[in-house]
């Protein structure tokens, strides 16, 4: 080693050892970096703010760092297999109940859920104002003019979207190359939505985002009832045994806090004030029906 180097290593360590013993002397308590707990969640849960306003609650509670990964579902529960993160938040129940079966995670915790929305221009030129979800769509691929946005990304939204496509008798390779008018944006829940909005256009978005985006949207909603359009958020820590460096125990603590009666109320709350309504009904590990 550099004689300079040597010198500039046993100035710091000089300077690091006199802070520290100001610190004691002013009874100043020098805290240890804390632990690190890794979150995959939904860009729906984050783009209306809902983690914005758990985080900070979670992290004053346990003494924690919350990272928060947002992605489509598709994503998050890859990352989930990878070992990426501690925990996921997503919905898509047959993709979560697959992990959790393949043994990367946990449990299937649900704790809240809202409803999808099918919503368009007001001017409803495909004439699917108030159908079933599934006869909404047969109207879509039969106007054949109408743009329909899809997420196109494997999220908890798209699946669902694609599981509309099913049941109204339409394999899914078959909408995709039905003509111009689908179109996949391969983004996330608010761009789709103001892809919808800019091309005119319809989409599927589940409520809450089209909630908190409504104020910079022209779109209305045009299906809202139908058993297929349920949203179910759940929890889901990552098996330790698939991931060792996994966080198991704030994995479930994350959990616990997520359904517990406090939070389940915050949760139920959250956004009433500002839109009126519920953007999530809280669940609290139990599964919701219609």
């Amino acid at each position: 080693m550099k004689r300079g180097t040597i010198f500039i290593v046993a100035a710091v360590l000089a300077a690091t050892s006199l802070l520290i013993s100001a610190c004691a002397a002013a009874g100043v308590e020098l805290l240890e970096p804390r632990e690190r707990i890794k979150v995959a969640t939904t860009t729906s849960l984050y783009d209306t703010g809902l983690w914005s306003h758990l985080e900070p609650k979670f992290e004053q509670e346990h003494n924690v760092e919350m990272d928060i990964l947002y992605a489509g579902t598709g994503i998050a529960l890859e990352w989930g297999r990878r070992g990426d993160v501690d925990a996921i938040t997503v919905h898509a129940k047959a993709q979560e109940e697959q992990f959790v079966a393949e043994g990367y995670g946990v449990q299937r915790v649900p704790f809240a859920y809202n409803y999808f929305l099918i919503v368009g221009p007001s001017e409803d030129p495909a004439g699917i104002q108030g159908l079933r979800p599934e006869d909404a769509f047969t109207a879509l691929m039969a106007s054949s003019s109408a743009a329909f946005i899809s997420r196109g990304d494997d999220s908890g939204t798209h699946v669902k979207e694609k599981a509309i496509w099913e049941a109204a008798g339409y394999d899914y390779e078959q909408v995709q190359k039905a003509g111009d008018w689908y179109i996949e944006a391969g983004r996330g829940m608010g761009p789709t939505l103001l892809m919808a909005k800019e091309m005119q256009g319809y989409t599927v978005t589940d409520m809450g985002t089209y909630l908190a985006y409504s104020g910079d949207l022209d779109l209305v909603p045009m299906v809202e009832q139908g058993e297929i359009l349920l949203n179910v958020y759940s929890v889901i820590a990552v098996n330790p045994e698939e991931n060792p460096s996994a966080h198991i125990k704030m994995a479930n603590e994350l959990v616990d806090f997520l359904t517990s009666s406090q939070i389940q109320d915050l949760i139920g709350q959250y956004g009433v004030g500002q839109y009126g309504r519920q953007l999530f009904t809280p669940c609290a590990g139990l599964e919701p029906t219609n």
